[in-house]
Order: structure tokens, then C-alpha cells, then sequence
């Protein structure tokens, strides 16, 4: 073999190196950003569960800009949000084509889940990339304006009934299945538990089963909400994050269910971060 190839070769090894490193950083970034947004809505539903309108801030993702917004260099802080999370959208795509670590990231049902994920990241970027340039559709309230508008929309379609009552059974199922799978600790095979001390593991545990669960709730009640929207007929039913986190105060002891979960969003937004240090990219 002569010295040409060999040289192409290493060439080629070091920017492979290099391309895996930059989307290590970038997936870690996005980690890092989605943490910080869920921490801020599980900050905002607690003072929503006993204060009862949060100073009227929102609980989803728009209320989490606009608390950013507000601090000391905080366009700045959405500017990094955004780039962040155009990151994991990056990283996902690189699973969807070349696979994702471990053993079965190759799979086409993994291949497919990542494409989704990359488009969901991509649009969350854009909304988070368009409010830090001024644009504040993205702003308080607006996943509650959203989902209404769009279940309307869907609705009005032939057979959108149906259709608007698969999305809600999805939704309702997907939010079973990441409570389970939280309370299963599956995460842990994402996770370089062996570069971990038993104190972060136990940590790592305690966040991944708490925050997996309340996420895991939180979609399933916003499917119920979509189904009930689809069998009545009613956009309005459909809620957006805000307003079925404000919902579960009328459940029985609601504010301190409400808080319950509210712990268990900014448990998962610390969760977040635990797979910023440690998770297998």
C-alpha cells in the first residue's frame, strides 16, 4: 500500500473523528437547551398550582421564552437556546441516516423515530430562533392558541373527527409508553453509566423515573383532551401544555397534584442535563 492511501485514509478516519465530535457537542447543546426550557415551565406550573395564574405567565414552552427574555442577557440566552436546539435537530438527522449508537441504532423503527425527532427539534428551534428575532407568535399562551387553531382546522376537514380522535389516542398511548418506559429506568441504556459515580447514577435515577413520569402524564391527559375535542366536536376541549397543566387542579387536591407534576417537569428538565454529561451520542 502506498504512502498516498495511506495518508487518504487517516485523512478520512480524522474527519469522521471530527464530524462525530461536532455532533457529540451538538446533541449535548440541545440537551442542555431542553433541560433549561423544562425547568423553567415546571418553575412556572408550581407557582401556577398555588398562586393560581402564575403572575399570568404561561406553562409551556412560550412562557419559558418569555421568562428567558426577561433576564440579564437573556437575548442572548434565547439565541443560544435556539442554535442549541437546531443542533440536536442536526444530531437527530445524523441518526436518521448513518444510525444511532449502541447495538440496534440502526434499526429502520430507530432510523424513523429520529427523523421525527429531527423534524420536532427543527420546528422548535425555528419558533424559539423566530421569537429571539422579535417575533413573539411564539410567546405566552401560544401552545394553547395553537392547539385550539389547529384542532379546528383538523376538524373541519371530511372525516377530521377521526382523524383529530387517532392523534388524541396516539398521544395518550405515547404518554403511557414514556411513563412506563421511565418507571422501567429504559433510559439507562442510553447513559454511560460506567463513566458515572454511584451518587450521579442514583441521581440520574431518581430524576429519569420522576421527570420520565410526569412527562409521560402530561402527554397522555393532553391526548384525553384531543379525543374528547374529536367526539364532541369542540376545538376548544383540545388543550395546549398550559391549559392541560392548569387542568389538573380541578382534580381532587389539584394544586398539590399540580405541583406534583410540576416537580416532576423540572425533574426531567434536570434529567435533561444529567444526558447533556453522560449520554451515548
Amino acid at each position: 500500500m502506498d504512502t498516498g492511501s495511506v495518508a487518504l485514509r487517516g485523512r478520512g478516519r480524522a474527519r469522521r473523528a471530527a464530524d462525530s465530535t461536532a455532533m457529540a457537542v451538538a446533541a449535548r447543546a440541545g440537551f442542555a437547551a431542553r433541560g433549561l426550557i423544562y425547568v423553567l415551565v415546571g418553575v412556572i406550573a408550581l407557582q401556577i398550582a398555588f398562586d393560581g395564574e402564575g403572575d399570568g405567565r404561561q406553562a409551556d414552552r412560550g412562557g419559558a421564552l418569555g421568562e428567558l427574555a426577561g433576564k440579564p442577557l437573556g437575548s442572548v440566552m434565547l439565541w443560544a437556546v435556539g442554535v442549541a436546539l437546531a443542533g440536536m435537530a442536526l444530531w437527530r438527522l445524523s441518526e436518521a441516516v448513518v444510525g444511532g449508537a449502541g447495538p440496534d441504532g440502526a434499526k429502520p423503527s430507530k432510523r424513523a423515530a429520529a427523523a421525527a425527532r429531527c423534524v420536532f427539534y427543527a420546528f422548535v428551534s425555528f419558533s424559539v430562533l423566530s421569537y429571539a428575532a422579535g417575533d413573539k407568535g411564539s410567546g405566552s399562551g401560544a401552545s394553547d392558541k395553537q392547539t385550539d387553531d389547529v384542532t379546528a382546522t383538523v376538524l373541519a376537514w371530511p372525516a377530521g373527527q377521526w382523524i383529530v380522535g387517532a392523534a388524541g389516542v396516539a398521544v395518550v398511548i405515547a404518554g403511557l409508553w414514556i411513563s412506563v418506559r421511565a418507571v422501567r429506568k429504559k433510559f439507562r441504556r442510553h447513559l454511560r453509566t460506567g463513566s458515572m459515580s454511584r451518587r450521579a447514577r442514583r441521581t440520574a435515577d431518581v430524576l429519569g423515573v420522576a421527570g420520565g413520569t410526569a412527562r409521560g402524564v402530561v402527554f397522555a391527559v393532553a391526548g384525553a383532551f384531543a379525543l374528547v375535542a374529536a367526539v364532541r366536536h369542540q376545538p376548544g376541549k383540545a388543550k395546549g401544555m398550559d391549559d392541560t397543566l392548569r387542568s389538573f387542579r380541578d382534580f381532587p387536591a389539584g394544586p398539590w397534584l399540580l405541583a406534583l407534576i410540576a416537580l416532576g417537569l423540572a425533574a426531567f428538565g434536570a434529567f435533561s442535563w444529567c444526558n447533556a454529561r453522560w449520554r451515548e451520542v
